[in-house]
Protein backbone atom coordinates (compact mmCIF):
# COMPACT_ATOMS: atom_id res chain seq x y z
CA UNK A 1 0.00 0.00 0.00
CA UNK A 2 1.52 3.32 -1.12
CA UNK A 3 0.87 5.99 1.49
CA UNK A 4 0.97 9.71 0.68
CA UNK A 5 0.70 12.90 2.67
CA UNK A 6 -1.51 15.31 0.76
CA UNK A 7 -4.10 18.07 1.04
CA UNK A 8 -7.82 17.48 1.48
CA UNK A 9 -9.93 20.46 0.38
CA UNK A 10 -12.54 21.70 2.85
CA UNK A 11 -14.53 24.89 3.25
CA UNK A 12 -17.06 26.77 1.21
CA UNK A 13 -16.99 27.75 -2.43
CA UNK A 14 -14.29 30.39 -3.02
CA UNK A 15 -13.19 30.10 0.64
CA UNK A 16 -11.07 26.95 0.84
CA UNK A 17 -8.95 25.61 3.63
CA UNK A 18 -7.06 22.37 3.54
CA UNK A 19 -6.36 19.51 5.92
CA UNK A 20 -3.01 17.78 5.66
CA UNK A 21 -3.82 14.08 5.74
CA UNK A 22 -2.11 10.72 5.32
CA UNK A 23 -4.01 8.61 2.79
CA UNK A 24 -3.65 5.65 0.48
CA UNK A 25 -2.46 6.95 -2.88
CA UNK A 26 -5.38 5.23 -4.66
CA UNK A 27 -8.11 6.99 -2.64
CA UNK A 28 -9.72 10.16 -4.08
CA UNK A 29 -8.56 13.65 -3.07
CA UNK A 30 -11.39 14.30 -0.61
CA UNK A 31 -12.04 10.64 0.15
CA UNK A 32 -11.05 8.32 2.95
CA UNK A 33 -7.82 9.02 4.82
CA UNK A 34 -5.79 7.29 7.52
CA UNK A 35 -4.88 10.16 9.83
CA UNK A 36 -5.01 13.96 9.95
CA UNK A 37 -1.63 15.61 10.44
CA UNK A 38 -2.55 19.30 10.39
CA UNK A 39 -4.23 22.05 8.39
CA UNK A 40 -3.44 24.92 6.06
CA UNK A 41 -5.57 28.06 5.64
CA UNK A 42 -4.39 30.22 2.71
CA UNK A 43 -7.30 32.69 2.98
CA UNK A 44 -5.93 34.48 6.06
CA UNK A 45 -3.50 37.35 5.48
CA UNK A 46 -0.48 35.51 6.83
CA UNK A 47 -1.40 31.97 5.80
CA UNK A 48 -1.94 29.65 8.77
CA UNK A 49 -0.06 26.35 8.82
CA UNK A 50 -0.54 24.04 11.82
CA UNK A 51 1.22 20.66 11.78
CA UNK A 52 1.59 18.04 14.51
CA UNK A 53 5.35 17.46 14.34
CA UNK A 54 5.38 14.06 16.03
CA UNK A 55 2.72 12.53 13.79
CA UNK A 56 4.25 14.00 10.62
CA UNK A 57 7.74 12.71 11.47
CA UNK A 58 6.31 9.29 12.36
CA UNK A 59 4.62 8.96 8.96
CA UNK A 60 7.63 10.27 7.06
CA UNK A 61 9.89 7.75 8.82
CA UNK A 62 7.41 4.96 8.00
CA UNK A 63 7.69 5.78 4.28
CA UNK A 64 4.82 8.18 3.53
CA UNK A 65 5.61 10.28 0.45
CA UNK A 66 4.50 13.94 0.72
CA UNK A 67 3.04 15.70 -2.32
CA UNK A 68 4.97 18.69 -3.67
CA UNK A 69 2.72 21.20 -1.89
CA UNK A 70 2.79 19.33 1.41
CA UNK A 71 6.59 19.07 1.15
CA UNK A 72 6.77 22.89 0.90
CA UNK A 73 4.34 23.35 3.80
CA UNK A 74 6.29 20.94 6.02
CA UNK A 75 9.47 22.86 5.23
CA UNK A 76 7.82 26.18 6.15
CA UNK A 77 6.41 24.68 9.37
CA UNK A 78 9.89 23.45 10.33
CA UNK A 79 9.16 19.73 10.31
CA UNK A 80 11.70 18.95 7.58
CA UNK A 81 14.76 20.76 6.30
Amino acid sequence: MAVRMRLKRMGAKKAPFYRIVVADSRSPRDGRFIEQVGYYDPTKDPAIIKVDDEIAKKWLSNGAQPSDTVKKLLKIAGVTE
